[in-house]
C-alpha cells in the first residue's frame, strides 16, 4: 500500500483535495449570503457534507491517477532524475501502474458524476487532460506548464461546481486564477531543475528551448503577477483580513523562491520554496474563508 501511495504522491493528492474542500467551503459561504442566508446561522445540516466528502475523494483519486500515469510515461526520465520512484526502482511494473492509474481515473469520474453533471464533466475533462499531458504536453514548451497550472487551479473550480446552479464557480474563480499562475511558475522552475534528464529524453521544455536563465525570468514574472494579484480575494470581500495577513507570508516565500532562482541560480531550492509558498497560500484561503 505504501508503494502505491508513493506512486500517487499522496502528499500532493492530499493538498489538492484540501484545496477542493476550501473551494466548497468558500462557495458555500458566498452562495449562502447571496440567497439571503446568514452563513453564521445556517445549521450544519444545510452544508453538503456528503458531497464535500465526495469532492475530497474525487480530487484525491484523480490527482493520484495523474501522478501515476505521469510516472508511467516518464520511466526513462525518472531512471535518470528519480531512480528511487516505484516504477524505475522495480517495485511496481509498468503494466500495473497503467491499470492502477486508469482504475483511479474511472473511480474518480464516477463519484464526481454522482454529485452533479458539472462535477462529472470537470472530472472527465481533467482526467483526459492529465493523460494527454503525461503522454504529450509535458514535453512541449510552456503548454505543459499551463496544463498543470490549470489542473491545479481547477480543484477550486471543482469545489465551486458543487453549487453550480447558484454561481459557485464564479465565486471561486479568482482562487483558480491565483493557484494556476503560482503553479505555472513553479512548473517552469521544476523544468529548469530537470533540464538534463529532459534533454536526454528529447523533451522540448521551455528551459531547453530558450535557456534556463530566460525561463527563470518568465517564471519569476508569473510569480510576481500572482503576488500582486493576491489581495484580490480580500478586495472582492471573498476573504477576511486573516487571509490578507497570512497571504503576506506566502507572498514573502514566493519572493524568496524568485531570489533563489534568479539570484542564486538554485532551481531545486526555488522549487521547494514555491511549494512552501503554495501551501501557505492554501492555509491563508482556509483561514480567510
Amino acid at each position: 500500500m505504501q508503494t502505491y501511495l508513493k506512486l500517487m504522491r499522496s502528499g500532493n493528492c492530499l493538498m489538492a483535495a484540501i484545496a477542493a474542500l476550501v473551494g466548497v467551503f468558500i462557495a458555500y459561504n458566498i452562495v449562502s449570503a447571496n440567497i439571503s442566508l446568514n452563513p453564521y446561522q445556517v445549521t450544519l445540516s444545510t452544508f453538503p457534507i456528503l458531497d464535500s466528502l465526495k469532492v475530497f475523494l474525487v480530487v484525491f483519486l484523480i490527482t493520484g491517477a495523474g501522478n501515476a500515469i505521469n510516472d508511467y510515461f516518464d520511466i526513462d526520465i525518472d531512471r535518470i532524475n528519480k531512480p528511487d520512484r516505484p516504477i524505475p526502482s522495480g517495485k511496481i511494473s509498468l503494466r500495473t501502474a497503467l491499470y492502477f492509474s486508469l482504475a483511479l481515473f474511472a473511480a474518480g469520474s464516477i463519484i464526481a458524476a454522482s454529485i452533479n453533471m458539472i462535477c462529472g464533466a470537470i472530472a472527465v475533462v481533467n482526467s483526459l487532460l492529465l493523460i494527454y499531458y503525461a503522454s504529450t504536453l509535458k514535453r512541449t514548451a510552456l503548454l505543459g506548464n499551463i496544463a498543470v497550472g490549470y489542473l491545479t487551479g481547477s480543484t477550486f473550480l471543482f469545489g465551486g461546481a458543487v453549487f453550480f446552479e447558484y454561481g459557485g464557480i464564479k465565486d471561486v474563480f479568482v482562487l483558480f486564477v491565483l493557484a494556476t499562475m503560482a503553479t505555472i511558475a513553479r512548473e517552469i522552475v521544476k523544468d529548469i531543475e530537470d533540464i538534463e534528464g529532459d534533454r536526454e529524453d528529447g523533451a522540448q521544455t521551455l528551459p531547453i528551448i530558450i535557456g534556463p536563465k530566460k525561463a527563470a525570468y518568465i517564471a519569476s514574472l508569473i510569480g510576481l503577477v500572482a503576488v500582486l494579484a493576491s489581495p484580490l480575494p480580500y478586495i472582492q470581500s471573498l476573504m477576511t483580513v486573516r487571509y490578507l495577513i497570512l497571504v503576506a507570508i506566502a507572498d514573502t516565500l514566493f519572493a524568496v523562491a524568485v531570489y533563489e532562482i534568479l539570484g542564486k541560480n538554485d532551481p531545486a531550492r526555488s522549487s521547494k520554496m514555491f511549494k512552501m509558498a503554495m501551501a501557505f497560500a492554501l492555509i491563508s484561503f482556509i483561514a480567510g474563508a
